[in-house]
């Protein structure tokens, strides 16, 4: 009988030990997961942000210089350029708190819960 008690308790030594492994292995696939969903986000969005600023500089560029060849004078032409910024940098600034800010902080909470969703869903698909 005693032999019998120490096998059951070994058996569940073993199962102990092999559920804390178990988990281990869970936490570090999980983690891995997590960690190249965010490096695979961030280096996407850095594309993006990229290729906006490009398209946004040639652009701007180009417009400098169209205003260049209308108005005569490249200096005339960058200044009207550098005129629209300081405008849209005042526009920018006075209602930033008022819409701007209010916008970008429901934008981000709205993407993060949608991701959260995206995945719940992919859990409840796998079990």
């Amino acid at each position: 009988m005693q032999e019998n008690k120490e096998k059951d308790l070994e058996d569940l030594v073993e199962d102990a030990k092999g559920y804390v492994n178990t988990r281990l292995e869970y936490t570090r696939l999980y983690l891995v997961e997590r960690g190249s969903k965010m490096f695979a986000d961030i280096v996407t969005n850095a594309t993006v942000a990229i290729c906006f600023l490009l398209a946004f500089l040639f652009g701007t560029f180009t417009l400098a210089l169209f205003l260049s060849d209308v108005l005569g004078s490249y200096t005339r032409g960058f200044g009207c350029v550098a005129l629209i910024y300081i405008l849209l940098a005042m526009i920018v600034y006075f209602m930033k708190e008022k819409y701007i800010e209010k916008a970008i902080i429901n934008f981000t909470i709205r993407r993060y819960f949608n991701k959260l969703a995206d995945k719940e869903e992919d859990d409840e698909q796998k079990v």
